[in-house]
């Protein structure tokens, strides 16, 4: 067994604006003094989802440009963006001009969208197609690669997909970042998702409920990145997770039932086998993600399950922080080497 550098152990949280949707509240400044206050208790980066009918907020690239504007250093991403909701060139303009204001501190989480009937209704209601969305997404986020590096001396200005067709995209202004921020598929373990992870995005963002399987699933990554010739640690392995956090366990099981609830009208039992769930103890909420990060996870996008999570952020940012922070400092990831 040989250790493979992978990067040091980040560590993010997702900004509250589907909770102040459920709440019926689309304040801007608390989420700003949300984003001030992440940063200054340490964390990494910031992230915001998206949804438009199906679980409705404020959209993430107008709060993240205000979020990048409001702090200096936190990288700003989303957790996830889903591209059908929007013409292609719309969202390499936005995204673009969002690294901009971010001065290159931007991620893109990507979702083709979630397999619920209130997605495929949102899908809809845009006209967009469900059907063939993963294909669509692969060729959205080609789209934009090709936008962001034409007019580089013998790159394409146009593009030609089955599904968009494009010409004279050196007009669209470039991001801040050459070629344009990170790229990482919000999806799950199956065999073609990973496969499109290792060749076409720069990370992989589940929320698989077991570590061991997220443990098996970054290892496949980093043989077919390294089979499809990239670098074995060329995508990053990140985990979106939420968590409960209160000394009385019941009492944070409690919350995050009723959290769930509102957010999806489903139950905890339900969600909680297709996603990553901890509550009680911030100490033990550390220790089970601890449990990703000894797996090989690189950068956790926390999700605090309250529909009022600013009074636990304080105790995650100095309780639960720098417990995982020290199991990242213990943990390489590695693979088998013949």
């Amino acid at each position: 067994m040989q250790s493979l550098a992978a990067g040091p152990l980040r560590i993010g949280i997702l900004l509250p604006t589907r909770e102040q949707a459920i709440n019926g509240t689309y304040a801007a400044a608390p989420l700003l003094d949300f984003a001030r206050q992440a940063e200054a208790l340490g964390f990494d980066s910031l992230w915001a989802g998206d949804s438009l009918t199906a679980r409705p907020r404020l959209d993430p690239l107008v709060v993240l440009s205000a979020a990048a504007a409001a702090t200096e250093r936190i990288t700003v991403g989303t957790a996830a963006f889903t591209p059908a909701l929007r013409h292609p060139l719309i969202g390499a303009h936005m995204i673009a001009s969002l690294d901009h204001v971010a001065a290159g501190r931007l991620v893109l989480g990507l979702g083709s969208g979630f397999p619920m009937p209130e997605t495929e209704e949102e899908f809809a209601s845009v006209g967009a197609s469900f059907a063939g969305r993963v294909g669509r997404l692969d060729e959205i986020t080609a789209l934009w690669r090709t936008a962001w590096r034409s007019g580089e001396e013998g790159r394409p200005c146009d593009f030609e997909g089955r599904f968009w067709q494009a010409d004279r995209l050196e007009r669209l202004p470039k991001p801040a970042t050459p070629g344009g921020p990170p790229l990482w598929l919000a999806g799950s373990d199956t065999p073609k998702v990973l496969a499109r992870v290792a060749e076409k995005y720069d990370g992989w963002l589940p929320f698989l409920p077991d570590a061991e399987a997220y443990g098996r699933a970054r290892a496949r990554i980093a043989e077919l990145a390294e089979a499809a010739g990239r670098a074995p640690d060329a995508v990053t392995p990140a985990l979106y997770a939420t968590v409960t956090v209160n000394r009385d366990e019941a009492a944070a099981k409690a919350e995050l039932e009723h959290y769930i609830e509102h957010y999806y009208g489903r139950s905890l039992e339900q969600m909680s086998a297709i996603q990553a769930y901890g509550w009680g103890s911030a100490e033990s909420c550390a220790e089970w993600l601890g449990t990703y990060v000894r797996a090989g996870a690189r950068h956790l996008v926390i999700r605090v399950g309250s529909l009022d999570p600013e009074p636990q952020l304080k105790e995650i940012a100095e309780v639960l922080l720098p417990a995982v922070r020290a199991i990242g400092e213990q943990t390489t990831v590695g693979r088998a080497q013949s």
